[in-house]
């Protein structure tokens, strides 16, 4: 399901992308960290709902959410277009977004290497200035405890910049916000909600990292080969197929439970008298 979901995807076509302008090792560091951050917490947050709500509607609300998914996934794939139109859109909007993004790092790369500039050309027998008591609040000398927000959050983004390559933390932060919300995201909080949130985990994270995989190694060559609409109506079939399975599995949940524990009351009591038979 996250395979069927990404390809395609914003993110996958922003790793691609990304993949052509720099590094793809650094872009396939940075993207699958940015996704495996984010599986890892959908997958936790998917475990804590059935402490809060009861197991059996948490499963009721993931067959909810998947048939809404595919439902929704099969409109966009009958209205869409065959070809490879919608990539080739979905491809300008991401370009012109790393645009944006590489512009605000070469501002702020440039204001950097100005700071370190002034600092190493400041003469260095000009003794600090020292203040006495007595002196005005509104003195230049006295230093401000207090910063605006935009300071602090400038200071923070040039000290991530200084330990991280720039590259690894542009890749990190568009692919985390656009996986934000998205739908892999919510459907693996549904499957961490339904099912053992190590085995989600595991699935999820080898899903993203096969998809980005592909999307560092040829991800654009691959975008105009592949026709989205019939990757779309694939993925709702899959989504109405898990929505029933998890619906029959939420109704009639006291038969499916009642079944499994006559199963293992049944194979206790086999494992039992075989240990007492001498």
């Amino acid at each position: 399901m996250i395979v069927v979901s990404e390809i395609g995807d914003k993110t996958f076509l922003l790793a691609a992308l990304l993949a052509m302008r720099h590094s793809r090792s650094v872009i396939f560091l940075g993207a699958f960290s940015a996704l495996l951050v984010m599986s890892i917490l959908s997958a936790g947050l998917g475990h804590i709902l059935p402490t809060l709500i009861s197991r059996r509607y948490t499963v009721l609300a993931a067959s909810g959410l998947f048939l809404v998914f595919g439902v929704k996934m099969l409109h966009e794939g009958l209205v869409m277009e065959s070809g490879t139109g919608k990539v080739q859109e979905e491809m300008k909007e991401v370009e012109d977004e790393i645009r944006e993004k590489e512009v605000d790092m070469d501002v702020t790369t440039a204001e950097f290497n100005s700071l370190e500039q002034g600092r190493h050309s400041s003469p260095k027998s000009t003794p600090p200035r020292l203040l006495t008591g007595g002196g005005n609040k509104g003195s230049p000398g006295r230093p401000r405890h207090k910063r605006s927000k935009s300071q602090t959050q400038n200071g923070l983004k040039n000290l991530v910049y200084l330990v991280l390559s720039p590259v690894f933390v542009q890749t990190f932060i568009m692919t985390f916000l656009a996986e934000w919300g998205d739908r892999s995201q919510i459907s693996t909080i549904a499957l961490g909600a339904a099912h053992s949130v190590y085995l989600v985990c595991i699935g999820t994270v080898l899903g993203h990292a096969f998809c980005t995989f592909l999307a560092v190694m040829g991800g654009r060559w691959l975008a105009t080969k592949i026709s989205v609409k019939h990757v779309t109506l694939g993925g709702a079939i899959l989504f109405l197929v898990f929505g029933v399975l998890y619906l029959y599995e939420g109704w009639f949940w006291d038969e499916v439970e009642g079944s499994i524990s006559d199963v293992t009351s049944a194979a206790t009591k086999i494992i039992s008298t075989k240990s007492d038979s001498p």
